[in-house]
């Protein structure tokens, strides 16, 4: 399936911080805007078998104009900053205040949740970035039309918006359970490149370290397995929340729409196959290049050893002959200090050692690596 966005997304907050507008004690249910958010803005398809329209909706008021018996609505709400908005179009669907107090709550996990008159659904979108960095999209599903709330613009859904404008596939001929199983798809597939970007970071640090075993690729390793946690914390609720649509009752997912949807799941199994699998291959990565860099320290271990070795009986040598000798008092101390050939003789003599060790250290396989 393709994959295209709309426009460019605006930085969003550090993954690891929690963002919670609502004030402690405040009655459940209550609405917080976020001025810092983009406008809200909304696009509606109204749509059957044989005729597409589409919409750009100003107010509740207009929303309503477009609900008719036979027709499918597709409401999608760009930006959640809108409290009066958002609680406007919940009056109007009878969407529950808990589930529209998580739709301004941008840090839910996948799940599913049923109230009197819809289903609510809650996944995460993967957004295109050095990092990785999800959304929330909250959907609500009723009969005959599907409300989507995301965060930030620009998403996933364009080509099944494509699908809808030139009829293309069943998703006309089908309801909005069909629509909201397309949309779920659309995110999932999201997150393939993701983890193929992933594959190709981590052949390229693999070929960095057989150029160049001393590089370090920790920072980058690291990178990689911490996104990889993440993702593998975002995929499991993704894979039971799709779960529990398939083993949930017909009366809002069909029978032969949760077929689709248990390829949806075998996606999140998958994606979660590849996860560990990426994981898996950067401690790999890790283990290797620390093998590498301790076999490289006991490499330069060896070398220096080796040539205090060596030195060390010449230093013995030179030091004796370096002590306070005198031939007159003594035929034992230092004789061949008057010697004619005394200075050549200990020349040799410390080189006749030297070579003596190489030539055991040789022997031994002491200069050399063994791979």
């Amino acid at each position: 399936m393709a994959r295209h966005r709309k426009s460019k997304r605006l930085p969003k907050p550090h993954p690891h911080r929690f963002h919670h507008r609502t004030t402690p004690g405040a009655a459940p249910g209550t609405l917080v805007g976020d001025p810092t958010r983009p406008r809200t803005k909304m696009h509606a398809f109204v749509y059957s078998e044989s005729s597409v329209r589409e919409f750009d909706p100003q107010s509740a008021d207009e929303v309503r104009s477009l609900i008719s018996p036979g027709n499918v609505l597709w409401l999608d709400v760009e930006s959640v900053g809108d409290a009066k908005l958002i609680g406007e179009i919940g009056a109007l669907f009878g969407l529950h205040p808990l589930a529209l107090e998580d739709v301004m709550h941008l840090h839910q996990r996948s799940k599913v949740e049923e109230y009197n008159g819809c289903l609510y659904i809650v996944t995460r979108m993967h957004s295109p970035a050095e990092r990785l960095q999800t959304e929330q999209v909250s959907m609500f599903l009723g009969p005959g039309w599907l409300i989507t709330f995301q965060d930030m613009p620009g998403d996933y859904f364009e080509p099944v918006r494509t699908r809808l404008r030139e009829s293309k596939g069943l998703i006309r001929r089908h309801g909005a359970d069909y629509l909201t199983y397309a949309l779920i798809d659309a995110i999932i597939d999201g997150y393939f490149p993701l983890l193929e970007s992933y594959g190709g970071r981590l052949d390229t640090i693999e070929e960095s370290l057989e150029d160049n075993a001393l590089r370090s690729p920790l920072r980058d390793l690291h990178g990689v397995r911490r996104d990889l946690r993440e993702l593998r914390r975002i995929m499991w609720p993704l894979r039971e929340m799709i779960n529990v649509l398939l083993r949930g009752p017909t009366e809002w997912i069909k029978p032969e729409t949760q077929v689709f949807l248990r390829d949806c799941y075998d996606h999140t199994v998958q994606l979660l196959d590849v996860a560990e699998s990426l994981r898996e291959s950067c401690t790999d990565l890790r283990d290797l290049h620390l093998s590498e860099l301790s076999q490289h320290t006991n490499d330069v271990t060896k070398v220096l050893t080796i040539i205090a070795t060596l030195f060390l009986p010449v230093s013995f040598i030179a030091g004796v002959y370096g002590m306070n000798f005198d031939a007159d008092v003594s035929r034992f101390n230092m004789p061949e200090l008057r010697w004619y050939f005394g200075y050549p003789f200990s020349l040799m003599l410390m080189a006749a050692l030297d070579i003596g060790l190489l030539v055991f250290f040789w022997r031994r396989g002491w200069l050399w690596r063994r791979d």
